[in-house]
């Protein structure tokens, strides 16, 4: 598998208190090491790899004090390179769908990997998530990731020089800042794919969590998830989470659009639209922990996917399987399949500009 990058620390077992520590995580079939990073702050300890940037467990604490990681994942390096639905990790070039796998861009047309039925899915077969970043830690609680993606690969025109940086705040909230820049034309769409259950990760489903999202509008799609259109009112819809209710409320409801996807995995337009800083993008509270996560994001949009594809053959951190529904994502990012829809926000990034986007999980209990 063709990886690149490496930790640019030496090994930092004996770090000082609150300082990012490293270990080995396993070595990749090409001998190429992978190490997992600890941050810790605020009562919230972070747990990152250097392949594919993955969030590997984020625990923080319930209404009683108690930790517990409420992101989904694996204890070892293998079925995160064989079987992972992209636990944690960092998307790109492109998060979301591409149809058909191709796009035009200044009269050329791209063809990119089709992955996902007869279209592009998180950047093709070998997208960000199966690289391997160079980490540099900063204190007290900050990782700087780096790729560089060659011109051409995944089918995508343009070297893409791509950071991201991993902080806890210190109360304990986890940021995200993406930063690109490319030498010619290109499309960029960076997410994080974390599956999250507030409840703690192996717990069972996430029905019972409350979510609320302020976005009245959201990109209806076809058999193979692709929008087919303008986007449509939330309203009478199971996707209205504009005042908060139960993920479970309607998950069975029979609507079409949940049939297409098996449960959710639609982007909701946020009623904010692109902003130079995070505004609040969606809530989330599981009742049983108390455990409250505010999504706040510089993005137009939040894909939400409620876990449909999870089928009881993984097996998580926690030594449980992972059923459908046993956690959801809210991708943060611009629509899918935008390079093909001038009526949806540009992901188009030009040499001289920089791609810039910013994501913050803040937790609280109630």
């Amino acid at each position: 598998m063709p990886t690149t990058g490496h930790d640019t620390a030496e090994p930092t077992a004996a770090a000082a208190d609150g300082a990012p520590r490293r270990e080995p995580f396993g070595r990749l079939a090409d001998g190429t090491e992978v190490h997992r990073w600890t941050l810790s702050r605020g009562g919230t300890r972070l747990r990152v790899l250097s392949y594919g940037g993955i969030v590997q467990s984020l625990e923080v604490p319930d209404r009683d004090g108690r930790a517990a990681n409420v992101s989904l994942g694996f204890d070892r390096l293998d079925p995160y390179v064989a079987d992972s639905p992209y636990f944690g990790a960092l998307i790109g070039r492109y998060g979301n769908r591409i149809a058909e796998g191709r796009f035009t861009l200044d009269g050329a047309e791209y063809r990119l990997p089709v992955n996902d039925g007869p279209n592009s899915l998180h950047g093709g077969d070998i997208g960000f998530d199966k690289r391997v970043w160079d980490v540099t830690p900063s204190a007290p609680a900050t990782l700087t990731l780096r790729y560089i993606s060659p011109d051409g690969e995944m089918g995508y025109p343009g070297t893409l020089d791509v950071e991201v940086e991993y902080a806890l705040g210190e109360r304990g909230d986890f940021r995200i800042d993406y930063r690109a820049t490319t030498d010619a034309p290109t499309v960029v769409n960076l997410t994080s794919h974390v599956y999250f259950n507030l409840a703690g990760e192996g717990s069972g489903g996430i029905h019972d969590h409350r979510l609320s999202l302020p976005a009245s509008r959201y990109t209806p799609v076809g058999e193979t998830l692709i929008p087919t259109g303008e986007p449509a009112t939330v309203e009478g819809t199971p996707f209205d989470f504009r005042r908060a209710k139960t993920i479970g409320d309607d998950l069975r409801a029979g609507h079409r659009q949940l049939l297409h996807a098996q449960g959710y995995d639609h982007n909701l337009v946020l009623d904010k639209g692109s902003t130079p800083e995070p505004e609040r993008a969606a809530t989330l509270y599981d009742p049983s922990s108390g455990r409250l996560m505010t999504v706040s994001t510089t993005e137009p949009g939040v894909q939400f996917y409620s876990g449909n594809f999870l089928d009881g053959t993984l097996v998580g951190t926690s030594g449980r399987t992972y059923r459908q529904g046993d956690g959801l994502c809210l991708e943060t990012q611009h629509f899918p399949d935008s390079p093909n829809r001038p009526d949806f926000p540009s992901t188009v990034l030009r040499p001289g500009d920089t791609y810039r986007s910013t994501t913050v999980h803040s937790f609280t209990v109630r």
